[in-house]
């Protein structure tokens, strides 16, 4: 066991690995299946808290993502075991703040951190009410804080007040980079969409989005990279609606700025039909030498020509 693996705290809320289709044409485990991992780890700490049934069809009271915040720290490839720990940072009337630390469990090191901001809500409603006894009793015991790996770095996680909509979308001229519809699988045993697909859409465009602006860092790199890909280091997503099975879902995304060797970019999932708001997000990314394994700095000259195309105002 190392030094890391020994730190690390809270209890086991999920095991298992990567398979060959969670992986991406980065040759590591996408986004999306971090969050679905997450789900499942979320599951697991429930029961932790007495809530073992909260994500069953016929539960009475379920667990509804508001908010995540996650760190990509280590890629994960095909093959690789995985674990996770769970425990709650802090908890109210009917909100908490739990940690979910993805391990890899050959190394013991940290794949990846989750800061997930959960409410106790009506199946179906999505209602929040106040968590029984049992839960604030196990939730002492299960009391975390998390570790610096887990904190966050480049983004700020103060409260917010959402600026999307389609129409703001429309005015900042914001990159479509995925329309779609819901179907019966994208969606929750409550008929909810499942967490993982908003950054599972963002990722699905993204290439159309930043594809562009990794050819300006490529292109003013010394030497330049003969492969590249891209990588995401940090992200904020938080939930404002859920789609159901059928509704219609818009993802624009626009350039924030630059921080060191990473961009800032800010991804928004709306409705097209009502211009409201699904969710928010934003992202910190940058470009990746795929034979280095190893991130392409942003050269001055990239910097310059990259901001040129930042979207003045863009916010969760």
């Amino acid at each position: 066991m190392t030094t890391e693996q020994a730190a690390l705290p809270g209890v086991e809320i999920w095991r298992g690995g990567v398979n060959t289709w969670d992986c991406d044409e980065m040759g590591h485990m996408n986004v999306r299946f971090y969050v679905a991992r997450a789900m499942e780890g979320l599951a697991g700490l429930a029961a932790e808290l007495g809530l073992p049934h909260a994500f069953s069809p016929w539960a009475n009271a379920t667990l509804m993502v508001r908010e995540q915040h996650i760190r990509f720290l280590r890629e994960a490839h095909a093959g690789a075991a995985l674990h996770m720990l769970g425990g709650v940072i802090a908890i109210s009337e009917t909100e908490a703040r739990v940690l979910q630390l993805l391990v890899h469990t050959a190394t013991g090191q940290l794949a990846a951190t989750f800061q997930t901001t959960i409410a106790h809500v009506t199946p179906r409603e999505g209602e929040a009410f106040a968590w029984p006894r049992i839960v604030h009793e196990r939730a002492a015991a299960l009391k975390v804080e998390p570790p610096e790996q887990a904190q966050a770095r480049s983004l700020d996680l103060s409260p917010f007040t959402p600026t999307a909509s389609l129409a703001r979308a429309e005015a900042l001229n914001l990159k479509r980079i995925g329309l779609g519809a819901l179907s019966p699988a994208d969606c929750d045993v409550f008929g909810r969409m499942r967490a993982e697909y908003f950054i599972g859409r963002v990722s699905d465009g993204i290439g159309a989005f930043i594809g562009p602006f990794r050819d300006i860092v490529v292109g003013h790199a010394e030497p330049r990279p003969a492969r590249v890909g891209g990588a995401v280091l940090e992200y904020r997503l938080a939930q404002l609606a859920w789609p159901r099975a059928g509704d219609r879902v818009e993802v624009r995304s626009g350039l924030v700025g630059t921080q060191g060797s990473a961009m800032h970019v800010a991804h928004w999932l709306l409705d097209p039909t009502t211009g409201q708001p699904w969710g928010t997000s934003e992202a910190v990314a940058v470009t990746f030498d795929l034979d280095a394994r190893k991130v392409a700095p942003i050269s001055d000259a990239a910097r310059a020509e990259l901001m040129t195309h930042a979207v003045a105002g863009l916010a969760l």
